[in-house]
């Protein structure tokens, strides 16, 4: 992944989990790959920045239409971390890309809070084939 960080990459951010899934899993594994690739790049990470307000079902075995509807309005950036992302390149990490619900719904988190430019990068994407 670390071929594929843009140039100009000012600060990493995983998808966060909720508190409780942290809890049940001991990890989030969007948190360890944002963390190995911060100190192979020199870029900082900031785990606490982008948070999940509310607990989401597991989204594995919805569409596209009913993952995006269970994320929206999850994710939240409090008052006082907004000018850590302010005008910057902002690179979302995350673990598995699957429909883009997630990732989409904290992009657009990112935006609204100040973020100049969002990237992703993921560890590996879903391919599928069958229509939203």
């Amino acid at each position: 992944m670390l071929r594929h960080l843009p140039p100009d990459a000012d600060l990493l951010i995983p998808v966060p989990l909720h508190r409780w899934r942290i809890w049940r899993r001991g990890y989030n594994q969007a948190g360890l790959i944002a963390a190995a690739l911060a100190a192979q790049s020199g870029i900082s990470a900031a785990g606490g920045v982008l948070i999940r307000t509310r607990h989401t079902p597991a989204l594995q075995n919805m569409n596209g239409a009913a993952r995006r509807r269970a994320v929206k309005g999850a994710f939240a950036i409090a008052a006082q971390d907004r000018p850590a992302i302010a005008g910057r390149h902002v690179v979302l990490v995350d673990d598995v890309y699957t429909s883009g619900a997630t990732t989409d719904a904290c992009i657009d988190t990112l935006c609204r809070s100040g973020a100049a430019t969002v990237s992703v990068l993921c560890w590996a994407r879903v391919i599928d084939a069958a229509p939203d």
